[in-house]
């Protein structure tokens, strides 16, 4: 494994596990608006390695891992580290701005990031397959819209501490790095560019409307 993804994944795991056992910790490092606009500007990363529970870390770790090694290979360590702490970041601040005003929303979870680095991905090599429980194998591009629907559904239900804000944040920043990166791909994968970007434009249609 690329020894950048493994400090990733690593950090993740310790960060997560002490959480998981330290509620102060817990509460001093989670995206939480009220904090952060009282200047406490450090959660805006630190939030990004922290979850919920097992099963959410594994989640977000595994999607990571399937997906981080084809922006490696196509991009190098520099990129991929600017695409997972820039769709981080990304996602973060667009939860700020559909949550600016509700000083109470929280939220934890390398959603963001890691849905920055699948969106690259997906970019780069379009006809990769995600297998879900080792045997039922669909496109990436199809799993990447489904994972994005599904974050609208978490936006809406707001029945966990999951920021699926950050989902569709994430996603923005790693397909704008991606096509910043490699702008060739506008010509070369326009059917995937113009899909992938469907999810977003339901999104901020959905925010337009006032269905979120």
């Amino acid at each position: 494994m690329n020894l950048f993804l493994a400090g990733i994944i690593i950090a993740n795991v310790l960060i997560s596990y002490k959480g998981f056992n330290d509620l102060y910790f817990f509460r001093k490092y989670e995206f939480h608006i009220g904090s952060i606009r009282s200047g406490e500007q450090i959660r805006m990363l630190s939030s990004g390695f922290l979850h919920v529970d097992m099963m959410h870390l594994f989640f977000n770790m595994l999607t990571l891992w399937f997906f981080a090694s084809d922006v490696i290979n196509n991009l190098g360590n520099v990129s991929f580290l600017l695409i997972y702490f820039g769709s981080l970041i990304f996602g973060n601040l667009l939860t700020m701005v559909f949550h600016k005003n509700d000083y109470s929303y929280r939220a934890v979870g390398a959603s963001g990031a890691v849905t920055g680095v699948l969106y690259a991905a997906i970019l780069l090599s379009p006809g990769k397959d995600v297998c879900l429980y080792f045997f039922l194998c669909i496109p990436g591009f199809i799993f990447a819209i489904l994972y994005l629907l599904y974050s609208i559904y978490g936006m809406k239900a707001q029945n966990d501490n999951i920021g699926h804000t950050a989902h569709f944040g994430g996603a923005i920043g790693g397909y704008l790095i991606t096509l910043i990166k490699v702008p060739s791909l506008v010509t070369d994968q326009t059917f995937i560019v113009v899909l992938m970007a469907i999810p977003i434009l339901i999104l901020f249609g959905m925010a337009k409307l006032g269905k979120l």
